[in-house]
């Protein structure tokens, strides 16, 4: 299994060494591709560093800050045209553990999409308060209902797709962005037959650099997971 890890940053100067190292140590032999939103901190040039120094590790450098599913597009483009045939998402500020990767790369080997839940059984968000965790499930649940996902976490953006469900999902006309990309990308999943299975993990808030999630950013999810469920077909089954 050819598997690229393909790492979003902005302004992750403080993160990028350790997770470059952490993530290297985790699957010491998968490919790893930095794409970066022009940070003025500084961030794909220290990447370009560790590359140099860590071996199968490429930075992507894009003219301007286009959003979370733009980098992802430009990652899995780029993964295609390489002959990779498996996709992790992950976060750069340690929200995601690199230490599961070999558990959902696993999954992998069985699964169209693993997604690493913080919903099932042995998932958890042990800083979180209440308001906020409320929030999060009422909307998982909000979008797995109008839209027939039977996903309890689909605004999970730790995650590994395979070729063939980037195929189906035809991913390069997904335009939304942050949660509303991660739902958007599930539901074509869905609707394309791919099979899809969650993972539990444990959700940690970063600690260093600023978080990149905005309230408009929820609003827009929760307006195109109305919008899409209008207009859906009938009888998305589970697969």
């Amino acid at each position: 299994m050819r598997t690229l890890v393909v790492l979003p940053t902005y302004n992750e100067i403080l993160n990028i060494e350790p997770m470059l190292r952490a993530i290297r140590e985790s699957v010491p032999n998968d490919h790893i591709l930095v794409v970066d939103d022009a940070s003025p901190d500084g961030t794909a040039n220290r990447a370009q560093e560790l590359a140099n120094e860590l071996g199968q590790i490429e930075v992507l450098r894009r003219s301007s800050k286009s959003g979370l599913g733009g980098a992802y597009r430009a990652g899995f483009k780029h993964g295609l045209s390489n002959d990779f045939d498996h996709f992790v998402e992950i976060d750069c500020d340690f929200s995601h553990d690199p230490n599961v990767l070999p558990q959902l790369l696993k999954a992998a080997e069985t699964h169209d999409v693993v997604i690493g839940s913080r919903y099932v059984d042995g998932g958890h968000i042990p800083n979180w308060k209440l308001s906020r965790r409320l929030l999060s499930r009422g909307g998982n649940q909000y979008a797995s209902i109008m839209l027939g996902l039977h996903v309890k976490d689909s605004t999970a953006g730790y995650r590994v797709y395979s070729k063939i469900a980037l195929e189906k999902i035809n991913f390069e006309t997904v335009s939304a962005d942050g949660y509303g990309f991660q739902i958007e990308m599930t539901y074509r999943a869905r609707r394309g037959g791919a099979s899809i299975i969650e993972v539990p993990i444990s959700f940690i808030d970063r600690e260093l650099g600023e978080s990149k999630m905005s309230s408009s950013i929820v609003i827009e999810a929760l307006l195109l997971v109305t919008k899409w469920a209008i207009g859906r077909p009938f009888g998305i089954q589970a697969h």
